[in-house]
């Protein structure tokens, strides 16, 4: 498998993409670290969903030790680097570090960043497989569920084989994480460290096809499902083949960022992290206005706080309470969007307060190019296993094991409440690794 990524970050298109926070110096984590208060039964150790022993792995910066401070975070997260970056470190640890009432909170985020880079720049290994089991697990979906779950699992001497429907591994990782946050390689350094684990990764595979789902039942012990959430769901308005999906706008940007064209004038459908980041990709390559659009308010809004005003400070405005109706084109030309203004009523399904459309308030939106970013359809791999879901959701127990005994499921095609995230991906895959060990072990 190729895993060098088709466009160097060097290209001119993507300099202003390139990572937002550059790495700390030696001297600056040192520094850094030298604030943490170390302490006991950490705050922040809590806050993080993996659960790194995070004093542990600061104090070990503090020491010079930087090997023993990336093993000790990949200990608890074998995806320590995609997390250092991508996680919403300002909800999680840093959120709850003691320094933060009165003081700066410790820059947790960036220091495991700097133990991990130390780490990869110098290829470090840190595990080896225990003696075969003899079992076989499948895996399908190689995003960090899939990747978290298929190295835990190798460590404990079971042969695992990856899956994965596209041409690299690393899921969001890979594809969807704007590379301000996440450039390619990281991804895939990370993806790599797994295979050294002695997993084998196939990819180019559509389960179902190629291997069927039967095939898959029969020969392998038990099968994990990571394949995380499908494309953006249609609008449902007339022009709406006009419009870009803003999934495949992050990976243009990642991957072939030369080619991707940008318009001067941009539009973005959403408000949730996804469509934040279409707006930053834009306002960073060339656009010279972009504008977000949502049907709720700010008090709504799916994205962190802290994305929120990020893309702000981006120069990126905003409409709350406005519903697109229909592109506006012209000989295969966007010249904008109408679009008419909403009230909120009472909660619908979601919990959210019902959009309504306010009669005779429809206006037009001037825009050369509009992007979506409203959520991504449910996984439909529950159907080939004949599996249990909710609103779309695979059911999983709280071992993650699925309505079918032997088959498992972690990551965002099981979360049918809450947020989803990257840290949260790797812990199910983690959690999910014990438990069909244990069951292989104990049950055979």
């Amino acid at each position: 498998m190729n895993i060098t990524p088709e466009v160097p970050l060097n290209d001119t298109a993507s300099s202003g993409l390139r990572e937002l926070l550059p790495p700390l110096s030696e001297h600056e984590a040192v520094t850094e670290s030298a604030r943490c208060l170390m302490c006991y039964d950490a705050p922040c150790t809590h806050a993080c969903p993996t659960h790194i022993d995070i004093p542990k792995f600061i104090k070990k910066i503090y020491t010079g030790n930087l090997r023993g401070s990336a093993r000790t975070i990949f200990e608890s997260n074998l995806l320590g680097a995609t997390c250092a970056r991508v996680c919403p470190v300002q909800e999680l640890c840093e959120g709850a570090c003691v320094l933060g009432s009165e003081h700066k909170p410790i820059a947790i985020g960036r220091l495991q960043r700097h133990a991990t880079d130390h780490a990869y720049s110098r290829k470090m290994e840190f595990f080896r497989p225990a003696p075969s089991t003899g079992k076989k697990i499948a895996i399908i979906g190689a995003g960090p569920a899939g990747l978290s779950c298929a190295g835990e699992l190798a460590r404990l001497g079971h042969a695992v084989t990856l899956y994965e429907k596209r041409d690299l591994a690393g899921g969001l990782s890979t594809y969807g994480i704007i590379s301000l946050r996440e450039p390619v390689e990281v991804a895939l350094m990370e993806v790599a460290a797994i295979q050294k684990l002695g997993v084998r990764l196939e990819t180019g595979k559509d389960v179902g096809t190629n291997p069927a789902a039967e095939q898959l039942r029969q020969n392998f012990d038990s099968i994990f499902l990571s394949v995380g959430l499908g494309n953006t769901p249609q609008l449902g308005i007339p022009g709406e083949e006009y419009i870009l999906d803003g999934l495949q706008y992050i990976e243009g940007s990642k991957h072939h960022p030369s080619r991707l064209r940008v318009g001067s004038n941009v539009i973005v459908i959403g408000a949730g992290n996804t469509a934040i980041d279409c707006a930053t990709i834009a306002r960073r390559i060339g656009a010279e206005r972009v504008t977000m659009i949502y049907r709720r308010t700010e008090n709504e809004m799916t994205a962190y706080p802290h994305e929120y005003d990020f893309v702000k400070r981006e120069g990126v405005t905003f409409w709350f309470l406005v519903q697109p109706l229909k592109v506006v084109y012209e000989n295969g030309k966007v010249l904008g969007l109408e679009c008419v203004r909403i009230e909120l009523g009472e909660p619908d399904a979601s919990g959210r307060p019902a959009p309504h459309p306010v009669p005779d308030s429809t206006m037009f939106l001037p825009a050369d190019q509009i992007i979506k970013a409203i959520g991504q359809h449910r996984p439909s791999i529950a159907t080939l296993f004949n599996l249990e879901t909710e609103a779309g959701f695979i059911n999983v127990n709280q071992n993650f094991e699925t309505s079918s005994r032997q088959i498992y499921a972690g990551g965002d095609c099981i979360r049918a409440r809450g947020s989803a995230s990257t840290v949260m991906a790797v812990q199910d895959g983690k959690l999910a690794a014990r438990a069909i060990h244990q069951r292989l072990v104990n049950h055979g």
